[in-house]
């Protein structure tokens, strides 16, 4: 978690995702995990926004949190915002203050608890799969923004698609992955809102991302089951984790026996 304070008086940037990308594939520069910038694959790391996502005073603390199932590549990014204290994000200028780590965990098998999409969960739809799902497709090649009217089956069925891939990528390949088990990874689904935003993805081009924030409650079923979950805090929920979307933070936690769990970090 980097502690970050305002250097001025400024508006909140909603358009922050490809300033601060940049930052961190500028930490990652020449180390061995610059090869993934351009590997069209998930990038092992996920990161939340600047937080609390409000205008600010010259002075104002933030935090901002990053995080990664390597913890090699945390460390070169700590290293660069310790010796780079300035750090720009789009409109916000921050001087970063102090640096600290924890480790996120869902908690041991039997623990229920909620995790939310802090900033907003990117899922296309394949072309395809549109007919499987019921899904109009206006034709071509471009994937379908997940929506509403969509349900949640492929939503999910993408979501868990996605950390299988992650799990192939990060975890020991002779551990079984979310598609290998029984069982859901979620036991609820609460959808908090859509929404679409503009995001500039090159120097030169901007898309329009549909995204939908989530909570999702679940109880831990086993090792398995937890390793899959603390997956998904590491690296993010859906696509596009590297220009910020996806990341999730546990909101709401409780012990096998429903004593409270006290490490829950909010945005």
């Amino acid at each position: 978690m980097a502690h970050l304070s305002a250097r001025a008086d400024t508006a909140y940037d909603n358009a922050y995702h490809h300033k601060l990308r940049g930052r961190l594939w500028g930490a990652l520069s020449g180390t061995e995990y610059d090869e993934r910038h351009d590997a069209n694959e998930p990038p092992g790391f996920a990161y939340s926004n600047p937080f609390p996502p409000r205008d600010m005073r010259a002075g104002d603390e933030r935090k901002l949190l990053v995080a990664a199932p390597e913890e090699p590549l945390l460390t070169h990014v700590v290293r660069d915002l310790q010796t780079e204290r300035e750090l720009n994000i789009g409109e916000m200028p921050f001087r970063v203050e102090d640096m600290s780590a924890f480790s996120p965990d869902v908690g041991e098998p039997g623990t229920r608890g909620t995790l939310e999409t802090g900033t907003g969960l990117l899922v296309r739809i394949p072309p395809w799969r549109c007919d499987e799902y019921g899904i109009d497709h206006p034709g071509g090649d471009t994937a379908v923004f997940w929506r509403p009217e969509h349900t949640t089956e492929p939503l999910l069925n993408q979501l868990e698609a996605n950390l299988d891939k992650k799990h192939g990528l990060f975890c020991p390949e002779y551990l079984p992955g979310p598609s290998d088990v029984e069982g859901e990874l979620f036991d609820s689904y609460e959808l908090i809102k859509t929404f679409a935003v503009p995001v500039q993805v090159t120097e030169r081009e901007t898309r329009t991302y549909v995204l939908s924030k989530w909570r999702f409650g679940y109880t831990v079923r086993d090792d398995d089951h937890r390793r899959h979950l603390n997956l998904a805090l590491d690296c993010g929920l859906g696509e596009r984790n590297s220009l910020g979307f996806g990341f999730v933070n546990v909101v709401e936690k409780q012990g096998p026996f429903g004593e409270p769990a006290p490490e829950v970090h909010g945005r």
